[in-house]
């Protein structure tokens, strides 16, 4: 640490399976220790809210839902829709009898692209969803 800078202690608790499995993420990330693993964690979530929202991006936003959730994909292509100048392309693939993945490539203001992942990742049956930024134009 640089001088000047205090260290915080904080306490925290998880449930020990997902203890364990980042154990073994931070073990084969090569990780000195778990302070760093969470410090880069941390970093990498700020980084992300720290962007600006009329800033122009280019991301991908990963969707996995059950199909089979009531009027879940008439819902998720409803908004889509409501994105045209946004969405680049998407992607659906069947994950089983069940799920399905979706890759939605996306573009234009952060402000625009974090509101469609939220409506997106926030519909009732999205097992887990994903916004990612992966360029911006400065």
């Amino acid at each position: 640490m640089g001088r000047g800078k205090k260290l915080v202690r904080i306490a925290l608790s998880l449930d020990e399976k997902l203890f364990k499995r980042f154990e073994e993420l931070i073990e084969k990330k090569g990780y000195v220790n778990r302070s760093e693993a969470f410090r880069d964690l941390i970093r990498a979530a700020l980084i992300e809210e720290s962007l600006e929202d009329e800033n122009f991006a280019f991301g991908t936003i990963t969707l996995v839902y059950d199909h089979h959730q009531r009027e879940l994909v008439e819902r998720i292509t409803e908004i889509e829709h409501g994105y045209l100048n946004n969405i680049i392309s998407t992607m659906h693939i069947h994950i089983d009898h069940n799920h399905c993945l979706e890759t939605i490539a996306v573009k234009g203001k952060v402000k625009e692209i974090k509101e469609l992942a939220d409506r997106l990742i926030s519909l009732k049956g999205v097992k887990h969803g994903k916004l990612v930024f992966t360029g911006i134009e400065p």
